[in-house]
């Protein structure tokens, strides 16, 4: 299996792994895997950050003590996906060029995935894809990222299907079999490793949340496809809540793009038991979910995390390519539709017996032990272990 690929190395070398990542969420859920391959002799790992987002990343990398090798910078004012595919392409075909690595790792599909694909492609470098599989079928649903996710999945070798359910999505595509390994979502590693009793919150703000008597929602809607009138449908559905139910305070994590803050300020700021933040650093906001009643969002992430918070989730977005969480029933789908909003959200407020349903539902993602499989399947993929990994099986230890 892994012919052509070995000869690349030196044998008895190191596998020379470039891991690639630009945003908060793609930093998440890739930090447990430089964790995994850092600790093993078998790799020799060098990380390389578009930061297609800046400030975000690095709140992630200071927190899990992530330096990067190489640092790109391409963020800019009011970015297109143009400018960050073009600026993120030429980047790493440099850096591509420097590390000479065995392998090259992205995650998810982010417009840094596909560049980062795409770039090794150009170098006949072998691609590892964590998070592989998941589809909408929709192209412009979530847009870009379903376009981003099925092009990086058509460049990769070496495919790290989260769920059982993305395993089949490859195959149907005519992925090989071979190179599709199960391993549940980093995502639950990372999450796992950070939410705890007595946590400190480093913004002392939210440690008086939730305030006393009350519940606490949690908000935090951005995507593209929901901008313009789906965001103003969510955000007027969130003051109504709030309004009819003076046992809630509502925390909405409120994305730095303008459209999206112009768009939630224009009908939550002022409004009594709302507020509006800056996102929160990673750790901040697991611990917040950790003490949350109800999740809101339109978040691919979040629909994999709040599950094994035992979080309810409403769902602000007519599709999802995770659709494992509403067959497990630990989210709802309620799209980004004012009335529905409310419907769905008040139901499991004042229906205890529906909300203990919804919280104990089987979480489909993982068991927090995505990144060693991972780590498993690329030595396995490089001739350097005997079997592949046992894949991840929802429904087994931790799942």
């Amino acid at each position: 299996m892994s012919g052509e690929r070995e000869a690349r190395r030196e044998p008895g070398c190191p596998i020379r792994t470039l891991i690639v990542f630009g945003t908060r969420p793609e930093a998440i859920k890739m930090a447990p895997v430089v964790r995994e391959l850092s600790g093993r002799a078998t790799f020799d790992v060098r990380v390389a950050v578009t930061a297609q987002h800046r400030e975000m990343l690095d709140q992630v990398l200071d927190l899990f003590g992530i330096r990067p090798h190489y640092d790109l910078n391409i963020m800019q004012p009011r970015q297109t996906l143009t400018d960050i595919t073009t600026r993120s392409l030429t980047g790493l075909d440099g850096v591509i060029a420097d590390a000479r690595p065995d392998l090259v790792l992205v995650h998810g599909d982010t417009t840094t995935t596909f560049a980062g694909a795409l770039a090794a492609f150009y170098h006949r470098v072998p691609i590892g894809h964590v998070e592989a599989g998941l589809r909408t079928h929709d192209k412009y649903q979530p847009f870009p990222e379903e376009i981003n996710r099925r092009l990086t999945d058509a460049l990769c070798d070496l495919h790290f299907a989260p769920t059982p359910a993305a395993r089949d999505n490859l195959l149907r595509e005519g992925i090989p079999a071979r190179g599709i390994f199960v391993t549940g979502n980093t995502a639950i590693d990372a999450l796992l490793a950070t939410v705890r009793p007595g946590y400190r919150f480093r913004r002392s703000e939210l440690a008086a949340f939730p305030s006393p008597g009350r519940r606490l929602v949690l908000c935090e809607a951005h995507r593209r496809e929901n901008w313009g009138e789906p965001l103003h449908e969510i955000a007027r559905a969130l003051r109504v809540l709030v309004e009819r139910n003076p046992d809630i305070e509502l925390v909405y994590s409120v994305h730095p793009n303008p459209v999206v803050a112009e768009t939630v300020r224009e009908h939550l700021a002022g409004v009594e038991r709302v507020k509006l933040l800056d996102p929160p650093e990673y750790a901040d906001w697991a611990n917040l979910m950790g003490r949350a009643t109800l999740l809101l969002t339109d978040s691919g992430g979040l629909q994999e995390e709040a599950p094994a918070l035992g979080l309810p989730v409403l769902l602000l977005r007519d599709k999802t390519e995770r659709p494992e969480a509403i067959e497990a029933g630990t989210v709802i789908q309620v799209g980004p539709h004012e009335d529905a909003i409310v419907r769905e959200a008040e139901r499991l407020l004042h229906d205890r017996r529906w909300y203990e349903q919804v919280a104990r539902a089987r979480n489909p993602f993982g068991d927090g032990r995505a990144a060693e499989r991972t780590a498993d399947a690329i030595e396995y993929f490089f001739g350097m272990r005997p079997a592949p990994p046992e894949p991840w099986e929802p429904g087994t230890a931790g799942g």
